[in-house]
């Protein structure tokens, strides 16, 4: 049992019992047991945080059924060894060697020491931000709800929002909300913060805390935080920009909308394309344009150590700096006057070509099972449903039992990691004494 193997077995353990709940007569609306096919989905839609659905969770699932997505997003986001730590801590159990490592192997983060306070620090944070973001949206939901029913409205979608998942309580998802300056910022800084990471977060507290409490000037920000934040930056101002080019003039999403609108629907869906999965606008009306730069950026996806999916931000801007130094004649890849290690070049290589294998895979298995969806569809479905994102061009609850099983498995996937499932299949490498001679081959 290796570590990776307790880290993917342990999401499959929490869907197993996700499933088993949502089962239940009283899970679902009208009180009868649930479809396990549809249990299924749903659990692993949930604990994979992505949020696509072949079932209406406001309409089919009872509150309690609604309860139970909502706390198995929640462990989805934090991770199934966060939670697993923090239960850990509350029973006042000691960290041996092997769970602490299991912890770095699930932030991928070379951190031994100072594990409990990390898991401390990233429950504090979630709740700070959850909170905050649910007494900021009761008023907006009190217009239209109950106070009860607004509370639960606005504490579900903060959670749904926080974790990236992408699930929501209301029929047209926030289409009805798309001019509310309040959903507009509050979803989307609920986004941002979760997919960035934790470790990023606490730097910034950090830095705050040097510079104005201890009045200090020399904290200098780690090479993990610069490449985040900058390509986070570049990436929702290339989405906002373009989805707001593209769509422009389609009569069916922007054309109709007021200027404040467009940029309003623009900003929310650049935001919510980092793998959240709530939406403004029909995305099954979107241009190809428009499609394809989702597609684009569901993949890029949010950043290590978030509770967003996709090949991650880290990965993109590694291969792009890979290139641009091989364009320009160098030997060495240079990120903020910092080489990056050989083998985080060679890992940020296997995560692409793991992640457009599996997706070229699953997008060939629903095209021989489904005969009523063009391509992009499905492989609009395929990258939703492996960077974790949630968007759909409505096609998830007509798809066929098998096309059903093979989301469930690009899911599972795309939350645990490619790298990590192969290490978890492949097991622990085997040292070698071995090396052998350099030869050189014809590339490109």
């Amino acid at each position: 049992m290796t570590i990776s193997r307790t880290v993917c077995l342990g999401f499959l353990a929490v869907i197993a019992v996700g499933t088993f709940l949502l089962t239940l007569p009283f899970s679902t609306s009208g009180g009868n047991w649930n479809s396990p096919l549809v249990a299924l989905f749903t659990s692993t839609s949930a604990v994979c945080v992505t949020g696509l659905n072949v079932v209406d969770p406001g309409t089919h699932f009872s509150g309690f059924g609604q309860f139970v997505i909502m706390l198995l997003i929640q462990v989805g986001g934090l991770g199934y060894m966060t939670m697993t730590t923090l239960l850990m801590l509350l029973l006042r159990r000691k960290f041996d060697l092997r769970q602490k490592l299991a912890i770095q192997e699930s932030f991928d983060r070379p951190f031994l020491q100072g594990s409990q306070n990390l898991i401390k620090s990233i429950i504090a944070i979630t709740l700070i931000f959850e909170l905050t973001a649910t007494f900021l949206m009761i008023p907006v939901f009190a217009q239209n709800y109950d106070f009860a029913k607004a509370t639960w409205f606005a504490l579900f979608h903060s959670v749904s929002a926080f974790n990236n998942a992408g699930f929501g309580l209301l029929k047209d998802n926030f289409i009805s909300y798309k001019s509310s300056i309040i959903i507009n910022l509050v979803i989307p800084g609920l986004i941002i913060f979760g997919g960035i990471g934790y470790q990023v977060i606490i730097e910034v507290y950090f830095w705050f805390n040097s510079r104005f409490i201890e009045k200090r000037k020399d904290f200098s920000f780690s090479l993990n935080y610069k490449v985040v934040i900058s390509t986070t930056l570049v990436l929702l101002i290339f989405g906002t920009i373009s989805t707001l080019i593209v769509e422009s003039h389609n009569p069916d999403t922007f054309a109709p909308l007021s200027l404040k609108d467009k940029i309003l629907a623009a900003w929310f869906q650049s935001v919510t394309t980092r793998t959240a999965g709530f939406n403004t606008i029909d995305i099954g009306k979107m241009t190809f344009e428009g499609l394809f730069i989702t597609m684009g950026l569901m993949f890029i996806g949010a950043s290590p150590g978030g509770t967003g999916g996709g090949v991650k931000t880290t990965t993109f801007r590694i291969l792009s700096s890979s290139t641009r130094a091989v364009l320009r004649g160098q030997e060495e890849v240079v990120l903020y006057q910092r080489e990056v290690p050989i083998p985080l070049i060679l890992k940020a290589i296997a995560v692409i070509f793991g992640s457009v294998l599996a997706i070229i895979i699953a997008s060939l298995a629903i095209s021989i099972f489904e005969d009523d969806f063009h391509g992009v569809q499905i492989l609009f479905e395929v990258i939703s449903a492996f960077a974790t994102v949630g968007l759909s061009t409505g096609i998830t609850g007509a798809l066929s039992p098998m096309s059903q099983l093979v989301i469930i498995g690009m899911m599972y996937l795309g939350r645990v990691g490619v790298v990590l499932f192969m290490a978890a299949i492949v097991g622990d490498p085997k040292p070698s004494l071995l090396n052998y001679p350099e030869e050189n081959l014809l590339v490109g």
